[in-house]
This record gives structure tokens, C-alpha cells and sequence, in this order.
């Protein structure tokens, strides 16, 4: 029940319906929102009278009534009905209660003003020449001399909502209490009218005409309430007259006095009991499909709730596996580190070694040639001459035997002080940048900002692309195939002037200024209104009929099982297989311009028709 309460409040003022009537096209609103809601228009303007004054340009140019086809009902919405006469063609706007009506273009009398009145029942008269327009269609039509009275009350949908008030009733209240109503105790099955003791006791004593009154209980009161006779409906035309027929043709309820009137005399009417058990019984058969449906959908719900648990178990699964996976990836570079780290200590070792080595060597040397040297002067310093060459010959040769074991080499360094590593980290941090999910199970994925061209205007959740530029201009999907299957599709939301858009995949690095299919980096099919083709390095091929529209749908099916691309148009295959012998890594790509727009869905399964190839099945990278 609670579901239903939407369908029993007024458009207008958001509350239960009060004396609603139906309009003709079928909405139904509350008698005094109606009138709250009527613009008064012009009556000295009219499509005769303008042609007869012969007045220039006036506020409604009537004469282009039919180029611009404002009434017509495919085109515009807008309809004029049966016994109404159509609303001018002015520009709509929005009412004071969010309704789109005709503005008058004179200004309103104060009682004409937008303002809500309330449920009192009785209205003012409906000034003439007054336009309604329907809150939730938006059709327009002008009252006729009956004004609101030209339309039928909704009995029904009184009931309904008089039945589901009184449900939602926690307790059935005193009707006569001027206050806070106390709970009723009793019901006047006569007076129809629920009583609290005090106001039983005071306006319907058990004397007089009082006393043969039947007094039940609330709740039986209700009941009876659910179970009293229908009312007779009368004709909105013939007030004294009770519907009693039915015309098939008009499809509305009638009097015998509106086919004597000769309204309806030519019009095939029915019984209108018969009619009423035979739309009973269309209306329980539609309902039993639509109860069908319903209980699908709630199959359905149940299904979808499934799959949040399920993705929230998958997720969880998926990050402790990319966890896991970038863990084994920095301890794999951790024992690489430790490796060049020994290496470097090895280096730096040996490098010290050598250099104290040669250290101690030249320290040896050094002293001796000192202690030389030291020697050589004290000798000089002798004043025998046959004593000093006894042994000057001996002395100079020591000399000139030290000087040489000073030669070319022996003051240089046998070791550099640098380290001649250079490790080699930039193939490694390029492919840490490029790391990245090449392959899922369901390749989801959206357009990618960081990459598109400037042009490009993505929206959407970045689902829907369009360009604001007339040049073609490119935009990549932000995840990267190598392996597997893959399917998506991209529909048409907007295509004007036949632009040639081009779909299919590119390498990273694509040019982004030129169609797709330009140079050597993409692969595509561009397509116009009648025929495709395919393009890769401005080659051409493979012209093929058939074309695109709003609402086309172009699919992109890639199988690196098979190395091939191709391409369909509204679920058929277009021409052959566009491209072959594809391996790598390759990106969903799009070029377009400013006329058209599209919309991308991802992670679609692979079409029915196509039996994909025998190598490795598309799996997760975990």
C-alpha cells in the first residue's frame, strides 16, 4: 500500500487528491489546484480578429502556427482535444507551483493572480478565455463556457484515496471535535459521521428522529463505509442525467440525452455495464503480466543485492592480491639491492687494499731512500780524500740505483678513488610507470583524461565524449590490452551534419590531432551516414554499405586468441575482419568532432554469433 501513496497526491500541491477531475489527457488534478493554475489569455486577440485588423506583427504570429507545428503531438508534445478549443502559441514558462503555462501578455486582474488557494469547496467563477496546461504532460488546452465544470470528477480515484487515508488511520478520530479530536467510540450508520462520547452525548441524543439512528462501532463504521453503494455518476454536460452508455469512439462515458443531442448519435456506443466488466477484465489481464514483470524485477533487485556482496568479496580478494603481488615485487628489488650493494662493497674493498698496499710500499721506499740520502751527506761531510774514494763509486751507483727505483709509474696511483657502477635504473622505473591492470575478467574501463586532447569535452563519469572543435581529435580508453577477448560498444547520442567518426584501438603513444587510423599507431573503421570503411597508416579499405544515426550503436571486438579486429553496427557484423596479426599492447580508441557525441559501455560479453579462438582464456592478473 505504502508504495501506491505517490499515486494518489496532486501534481500541484503535493497532497492527497481533493475533488480531482480528469483532464483529456488522461492526468488527473485537484478541482481547486486547477484553477490556481489557470492563466487568463487575451480574449481581443484572436486568429481572426488579428487577420482582420490587419495589424502588423502581434504577440501571437498565428499565421505560423502550422510551420512551427506547436500542436502537434509528435513533434512537441502539445495536442489540442476534442470539445476544447486550442490554447495561442505563446512561449511557455514555469507557474508560480513549477507548471509550464501559456504567460498572458496582458497584465491579470488581482483575482487572476497565481496564488494557492485552499480546499473550500467552492471556487470563484473561471474568467474567460483561461488556459490550463497539464502539470505532468505540459499539453495546453483553453476552457470552453463550462470552464473547470467541462471536466469529468474522478470518482474513483476519490475513493481510492478516501479508502487509503482511512487505512492509514492508527485510530479513528471524533469528526465534530473543535480542538484536538478525541479517538471515536461510536459511528451514526445514518448521519455517516463518527462520534466521541461528549459530542455523542451532545449533538445526537438518543430523542426524537435521533433515536432510531443505528450506532455501531469505529471499525464497523469503516467497513461499512468500504461496503456502502457505489455513487451514480452524472453526465458533465446534461447535470440531471446519469452516464448509462459508452462511446467506443470517443472513449468516455454518456447520457442519453448527449445522443439525442446528436453528439454522439453516429458514434457506436455500448452498454456501459458491459463495458465496465469488460475493461475490468483488460485491466486484470494487464496487470497480471505487469505482476509478472514486477515479480522479475524483484528477482532482479535480489540478484543485484547478490552481486554487491559479491563485489565487495571480489574487491577485497582483488587488493590483497595486488597487494601480494607489488609485496613480491619490492622484495624481489630488495634482493636485487642487497646483490649490487655486496658488489659495491667487493669494489670498495678492493679498491681500498690496493691503495694501502702501495701505501706500505712507498713508505718503505721512502724511508730507505731517507736513510740514503742521510748517509750520502754525512760522507760528504769527511775531509780524507783517500777515505772518501774508497767509497764514492759504490755510493753513487746506490744513488743512481734508488733514483730509478723512483721512475715513470712509481708515484702514480694504481687505483682510480671513483667507482666505475653505473647502475642502469631507467628501463626498470618506465616499466614501474607503465604498470598497470593489461587484463581482467570483465575488461571495465572509461575514457581517459591524462591522455585525451584538449579538445575532447568528456562528461558522464567520463563515459560520454564530445569534441568542441571541427577537426577530428582523439581520446584512448585509460586500460591497456594484450591478451584475451575483449567487447565494447559506443552509442550515438548525437550526430549532426554526417560527420565521419572513427573507432577501433592505438598504441599509447597515437597522434591525437588527426582521425583515428591516420598514421602507422591506430587501427579503425570511421563511418558516415551510408558506408565505413577501414584505416589504418591512411590506407583505406574495405568499403562497406551502411552507416550510423542517432541512436546507432558501433562495437569494437578485439581477440588477441586470433590476433583480429572487427567491427558492428547495431548488433551485425560490419564487412570482414578489419585487421589481423595484432599482438601488444593496444588501447579502446575514438576520434571525433564537435557534431557528434557518444556514450561508451564496457565489459560487455562477447556477441553471440562469434566463437572465440583456442589460445589462453582472458584471466585476472592476479
Amino acid at each position: 500500500m505504502d508504495e501506491m501513496e505517490e499515486e494518489l497526491k496532486c501534481p500541484v500541491c503535493g497532497s492527497f487528491y481533493r475533488e480531482p477531475i480528469i483532464l483529456p489527457c488522461s492526468h488527473n488534478i485537484c478541482l481547486a489546484c486547477a484553477r490556481n493554475i489557470l492563466v487568463q489569455t487575451p480574449d481581443a486577440e484572436s486568429p481572426q480578429s488579428s487577420r482582420a485588423s490587419g495589424s502588423g506583427v502581434s504577440d501571437y504570429d498565428y499565421l505560423d502556427l502550422d510551420k512551427m507545428s506547436l500542436y502537434s503531438e509528435a513533434d512537441s508534445g502539445y495536442g489540442s482535444y476534442g470539445g476544447f478549443v486550442s490554447a495561442p502559441t505563446t512561449p511557455c514558462q514555469k507557474s508560480p507551483n513549477g507548471v509550464r503555462v501559456f504567460p498572458p501578455t496582458v497584465p491579470h486582474p488581482p483575482q487572476a493572480q497565481h496564488h494557492l488557494l485552499p480546499h473550500t469547496g467552492v471556487l470563484p467563477p473561471v474568467p474567460r478565455n483561461s488556459c490550463l496546461t497539464c502539470p505532468q504532460c505540459h499539453r495546453s488546452l483553453t476552457l470552453d463556457d463550462r470552464g473547470l465544470r467541462g471536466f469529468p470528477k474522478n470518482r474513483v480515484l476519490e475513493g481510492v484515496v478516501d479508502r487509503y487515508q482511512q487505512s492509514k488511520a492508527a485510530a479513528l478520530k471524533c469528526q465534530l471535535c473543535e480542538k484536538s479530536p478525541r479517538e471515536a467510540t461510536v459511528m451514526c450508520e445514518q448521519c455517516d459521521v463518527f462520534y466521541c462520547d461528549p459530542c455523542r452525548l451532545r449533538c445526537h441524543p438518543p430523542r426524537g428522529p435521533l433515536a432510531k439512528h443505528r450506532l455501531v462501532p469505529p471499525a464497523q463504521g469503516r467497513i461499512s463505509r468500504r461496503a456502502s453503494p457505489r455513487k451514480i455518476s452524472t453526465c458533465t454536460e446534461h447535470e440531471l442525467e446519469n452516464l448509462s452508455m459508452y462511446c467506443v469512439q470517443c472513449k468516455t462515458p454518456v447520457c442519453y440525452q448527449c445522443l439525442e443531442d446528436g453528439k454522439h448519435s453516429t458514434h457506436e456506443v455500448k452498454a456501459l455495464g458491459a463495458m465496465w466488466k469488460l475493461h475490468k477484465g483488460q485491466l486484470s489481464q494487464a496487470l497480471n503480466v505487469l505482476s509478472d514483470r514486477a515479480t522479475e524485477a524483484k528477482e532482479f533487485l535480489v540478484q543485484l543485492r547478490n552481486m554487491v556482496q559479491h563485489i565487495q568479496e571480489n574487491g577485497v580478494e582483488f587488493e590483497a592480491c595486488l597487494v601480494a603481488q607489488c609485496d613480491a615485487l619490492i622484495e624481489a628489488l630488495n634482493r636485487r639491492k642487497a646483490q649490487l650493494l655486496s658488489r659495491v662493497t667487493k669494489e670498495h674493498e678492493h679498491k681500498l687494499s690496493v691503495v694501502r698496499d702501495q701505501i706500505s710500499h712507498c713508505t718503505v721506499k721512502l724511508r730507505q731512500t731517507t736513510g740514503l740520502m742521510e748517509y750520502c751527506l754525512e760522507v760528504i761531510k769527511e775531509n780524507d780524500p783517500s777515505g772518501f774514494l774508497q767509497i764514492s763509486d759504490a755510493l753513487i751507483r746506490r744513488v743512481h740505483m734508488t733514483e730509478n727505483q723512483w721512475g715513470k709509474g712509481s708515484l702514480t696511483p694504481r687505483m682510480s678513488s671513483d667507482f666505475d657502477l653505473t647502475l642502469d635504473s631507467g628501463p626498470l622505473l618506465q616499466t614501474i610507470h607503465q604498470l598497470d591492470f593489461v587484463q581482467m575478467k570483465v575488461a571495465w574501463f572509461t575514457f581517459d583524461t591524462a591522455s585525451a586532447h584538449p579538445d575532447i569535452i568528456l562528461s558522464n563519469d567520463n563515459l560520454t565524449v564530445t569534441c568542441n572543435s571541427y577537426d577530428d581529435r582523439v581520446v584512448m580508453g585509460n586500460t591497456g590490452f594484450s591478451r584475451g577477448v575483449h567487447y565494447w560498444e559506443m552509442t550515438i547520442d548525437r550526430y549532426d551534419n554526417h560527420p565521419d567518426p572513427a573507432f577501433g584501438i592505438a598504441r599509447a603513444d597515437v597522434m591525437k590531432d588527426v582521425m583515428l587510423g591516420k598514421d602507422d599507431k591506430a587501427w579503425a573503421m570511421y563511418v558516415d551516414n551510408n558506408r565505413s570503411w577501414f584505416m589504418h597508416n591512411n590506407s583505406h579499405t574495405n568499403r562497406t554499405d551502411g552507416g550510423i544515426s542517432k541512436g546507432a550503436t558501433v562495437g569494437v571486438l578485439l581477440d588477441f586468441s586470433r590476433g583480429i579486429l572487427l567491427f558492428l553496427i547495431n548488433d551485425e557484423q560490419q564487412g570482414p575482419v578489419a585487421f589481423n596479426t595484432l599482438e601488444g599492447m593496444y588501447y579502446p580508441a575514438i576520434s571525433l568532432n564537435r557534431n557528434v557525441q557518444v556514450t561508451l559501455h564496457s565489459g560487455l560479453p562477447i556477441p553471440d554469433f562469434y566463437t572465440p579462438g583456442e589460445s589462453e582464456a582472458a584471466g585476472s592478473v592476479c
